[in-house]
């Protein structure tokens, strides 16, 4: 497997930094930042397969993050993360923009998996 870049965003530093280690036992190359301001200025900087973000950050909210990375990079697969689901979240209907999402806690096999998968189907739309 090659090595897929991600961008973690999620406000709490020690649980992105964990599973930035985590990530790296199963073959991806994982950055964090705690922020969306601090995740745009990476996604200008540098390329990222996917983004994971939390829902719940400081400043700019998640949801304004997924509208916004939607809008400049639309072929960026985006997978949300929240601890705090709702209704529309647990009837499995995902957030415009959004190309899948997990409930915190987090499964890091089932994170995997999915992130591989938004991944691969990006690859083959062309």
């Amino acid at each position: 497997m090659s090595d897929y870049r991600v961008l973690l965003v999620d406000d709490e530093e020690e649980f992105a930094s964990t599973l930035v280690e985590r990530l790296a036992y199963r073959g991806f190359v994982a950055q964090y930042t705690t922020n969306g301001r601090d995740a745009l200025r990476l996604l200008r900087e540098q390329t990222f397969d996917t983004v994971v973000i939390d829902l719940k950050l400081p400043g700019m909210s998640g949801t304004e993050l997924i509208h916004t990375i939607a809008t400049a990079y639309p072929n960026l697969p985006v997978l949300m993360v929240t601890g705090h689901g709702s209704g529309e979240l647990e009837a499995g209907k995902k957030p415009a923009g959004v190309t899948d999402f997990l409930l915190k806690p987090i499964d890091i096999e089932e994170l995997c998996l999915k992130m591989k998968k938004a991944i691969e189907d990006n690859e083959y739309r062309g």
